[in-house]
């Protein structure tokens, strides 16, 4: 089959790699159709490879066809149409019957203090073969893969394997009162999305944060309050709370993560970090490793007192320094994790229907074909072309 596979820095390459087959009684095997680039990918291209290795195939928000069932699958059969939710969890342990799929502690990688595993996503989390490819293995047969009904394209359904969990969870977490306020730092994929279901559930003032001029415009026109950051740069919580009587929002929503712009010694570290034999690299991300802090600070000083941060982007330091002080004179919630992707799906697929409350239907920008996934990396990365949301076609 043919895949995306990782080969270095800023460089990954579609190869024919071998077709995936069923290792266990449970496993299924999907002919993926649809599959999306997400931007936590984009810490695979720039950041974390020490903990990828040539050939790792990418991509965690797939879809597809059942081609193929173990001897003991009976929740789906050949033909039917799944969506593969991003973390592989079994459906049957202590943390899924939590909610918490995403600690699922019979594939927690216990080798790096890790939750559960993940497709597609470095030794960190298990080193499991991606969905960016023609074909992938998917365990847990009778949990895992999300049923969904022929007929409607893929754009419907295909965000069910992470942006919209991960969207609703952060507004979840965020906690917004009926008629309450956000603000969204960050208007990619999961900012825009989130943003979208917070209006959805009846927040009475969302304020989207960004610094690309389509993102800004596309959220507009959901109805959100946009902030350009080349504007307002450091001055962005007094932006708000200008916005909000004085007080700032009752919730913030960081949905940038590790990626933020800013913190010039942060940038560069990790820049240095990736230069580094791949052991050394480890050693200090996992001892010294610092994030470049610039929307979890924002978010500190923008949400009001008594108000959450709802952190939805992906960090990664070992040491970051975090303003407890503030935080607590503030008297703030943090919450914060990997969404759980199959305790919000029942909450989630009402609003794929027809009427599309959420604009899944024209949420992709671009559509491409696997053999051009090398470039929609670059692109991405680059935030040119207007590129949002992408989806694969294998």
């Amino acid at each position: 089959m043919r895949a995306l596979t990782w080969q270095g820095r800023r460089d990954v390459r579609v190869e024919t790699v071998p077709d995936p087959v069923v290792q266990e009684p449970t496993d299924v095997i999907v002919r993926v159709t649809s599959s999306g680039i997400c931007g936590s990918d984009l810490h695979l291209y720039e950041v974390l490879g020490p903990y990828l290795d040539p050939g790792d195939i990418l991509g965690h928000e797939p879809m597809g066809v059942v081609e193929e069932t173990g001897a003991d699958v009976t929740a789906v059969g050949r033909g039917d149409r799944v969506v593969v939710p991003f973390n592989i969890s079994c459906g049957d342990c202590f943390m899924c019957g939590q909610g918490l799929q995403s600690q699922c502690e019979t594939t927690q990688v216990r080798e790096y203090g890790s939750g559960a595993a993940l497709f597609g996503y470095t030794k960190l989390y298990g080193q499991v073969p991606g969905g960016q490819a023609e074909l992938l293995r998917v365990p847990f047969g009778n949990t895992l893969p999300v049923k969904v009904p022929h007929g409607p394209p893929d754009d419907r359904f295909v965000y069910l394997s992470d942006v919209l969990p991960t969207a609703w969870q952060a507004v979840e977490y965020a906690a917004v009162p009926p008629g309450g306020s956000l603000t969204v730092l960050g208007l990619g994929p999961i900012g825009d999305m989130a943003a979208r279901i917070a209006l959805h559930r009846g927040a009475g003032l969302v304020i989207g944060v960004d610094l690309v001029t389509d993102r800004l415009q596309r959220a507009a026109a959901r109805g959100v309050h946009t902030l350009d950051l080349r504007i307002y740069g450091k001055d962005v919580g007094d932006a708000v709370r200008d916005l909000t009587g004085g007080r700032g929002t009752d919730a913030v929503i960081d949905a940038v993560g590790m990626e933020a712009h800013g913190a010039t010694a942060a940038k560069a570290g990790q820049w240095a970090v990736g230069k580094l034999p791949d052991p050394a690299a480890r050693a200090l991300m996992e001892r010294a490793g610092i994030d470049r802090l610039s929307a979890l600070l924002t978010a500190v000083d923008a949400v009001r007192r008594g108000g959450t941060v709802s952190v939805s982007g992906v960090y990664g330091g070992a040491v970051d320094p975090l303003p407890l002080l503030k935080m607590f004179d503030k008297q703030l919630q943090l919450r914060m994790g990997q969404a759980n992707v199959r305790n919000w799906v029942p909450s989630i697929l009402p609003l794929l229907g027809d009427d599309d409350p959420l604009g899944v239907d024209g949420f992709a920008t671009h559509h491409l074909p696997l053999e051009d996934a090398p470039k929609a990396y670059e692109t991405f990365q680059k935030k040119a072309d207007g590129m949002v949301k992408t989806l694969l076609r294998p």
